[in-house]
């Protein structure tokens, strides 16, 4: 299977690439360089720091250490200045930062799955101001472990609009991309197609026609043992902790005729379907979904396409609430709730692209926290 490959930082380190953030700030007020604002903020936040506290402590802690890379005019700037600059900061050009970085770093070839899922910034909302909590949809390159990008979605908006604006400033070419029923819409698949990407995208009951005229070709297609259907096949069986599951898989492709505006979904090629078999302490439950699909007749790669964006979960959302406790974070004004999104997702990279250790991000953030070497290999910096 291909994938993505990530480069080491050699020729350029990461706070090159945010030189280009736009200064918020009146120039009268800058007694810190925003350069060495947002590298050491990178930093405490891949060290576990979670408050604008405890990134300043850090500074402090880190001073020496931090002066052979940084300028430093005024020392190390204060939580309250910290604060003030990434809630001011134009989150859309910090994901522009972020997104040239992954680019220079990373090598997407084709096959890579791409799994884009929202979460909730669930501590994020704050009653004084009637400010709901924050939802961020995030790309996720699966196999690597690697975020390609995230979005905040508007307070007017959702999911739906916001999915399309994450996928138009992504490279996909070539990759396949898994979304959950809510990116079930047309202008979606056109968007992930004009990006020369693939799509698997789930189904709900919710889609009214769609669902029921893909759930009634499949009953046709078992009951008729797939005579009259292109189709493909293949099942996995996994057991263990007293649990068996077994997976059904199995694509229908050649269908268009056969589909409900079908010409209105953009190069809409297969229909699939996942059943699933569990096995616990006696009692056996089924689970049946649905998806359409641009891949044509591969029920394996579809398999891998639909397990690797159930694992979006257990890897991305559970290392930032885990590991950086993303869940509970205060972090509330302006645009610093983004931002510092972002800073996460930064760090999960990095620690995430290190080989050098076999150990879990809770403990790569220990160690990084006490050996300066290994944060600066982390980073790229050679000191």
């Amino acid at each position: 299977m291909t994938d993505l490959m990530m480069e080491p930082l050699q020729k350029r380190t990461i706070s090159d690439f945010f030189e280009n953030v736009k200064d918020p700030r009146i120039e009268r007020t800058k007694r810190h360089k925003l350069i060495d604002i947002i590298t050491i903020a990178i930093c405490a936040v891949i060290c576990g720091a979670e408050t604008w506290i405890a990134i300043e402590t850090y500074g402090q802690e880190k001073k020496e250490w931090l002066g052979k890379f940084l300028e430093l005019p005024n020392g190390i700037p204060s939580h309250d200045t910290i604060a003030r600059v990434f809630a001011k900061i134009n989150p859309t050009s910090f994901q522009e930062c972020f997104l040239e970085w992954i680019k220079s770093v990373a090598k997407i070839t084709n096959g890579e799955v791409i799994a884009i899922d929202g979460k909730q910034l669930r501590r994020s909302y704050n009653k004084k101001s009637s400010q709901r909590a924050i939802n961020m949809i995030s790309a996720w390159a699966v196999s690597n472990r690697l975020v390609m990008g995230q979005l905040k979605v508007d307070n007017k908006s959702n999911e739906i609009t916001a999915i399309p604006e994450l996928i138009k400033v992504l490279d996909i070419s070539g990759c396949i991309v898994t979304i959950d029923a809510i990116g079930c819409q047309k202008e979606i698949v056109k968007t992930i197609i004009k990006q020369e990407g693939d799509y698997v995208i789930a189904l709900k009951s919710n889609q009214g026609n769609l669902y029921q005229n893909v759930e009634q070709l499949f009953k046709e297609a078992i009951s008729s043992r797939c005579r009259g259907f292109k189709s493909s096949s293949y099942s996995t069986r996994e057991s263990g902790h007293g649990r068996e599951e077994i997976r059904n898989y199995l694509m229908l492709t050649d269908i268009s005729n056969r589909i409900v505006d079908s010409k209105e979904w953009e190069n809409f090629q297969s229909i699939g379907m996942v059943e699933s078999v569990r096995m616990v302490n006696g009692e056996t439950t089924v689970e049946t979904r649905y998806y359409i699909s641009s891949l044509n007749r591969n029920a394996k790669k579809f398999g891998n396409a639909v397990r690797s964006h159930w694992g979006v979960e257990n890897s991305l959302h559970w290392i930032l609430d885990v590991g950086f406790n993303e869940d509970d974070c205060r972090i509330r004004k302006d645009n610093a709730p983004q931002n510092f999104a972002v800073l996460r997702r930064i760090a999960v990279n990095l620690l995430g692209k290190d080989k050098s250790r076999k150990f879990g991000t809770k403990n790569k953030q220990f160690l990084a926290s006490m050996n300066n070497e290994y944060l600066a290999d982390i980073l790229g910096l050679n000191l």
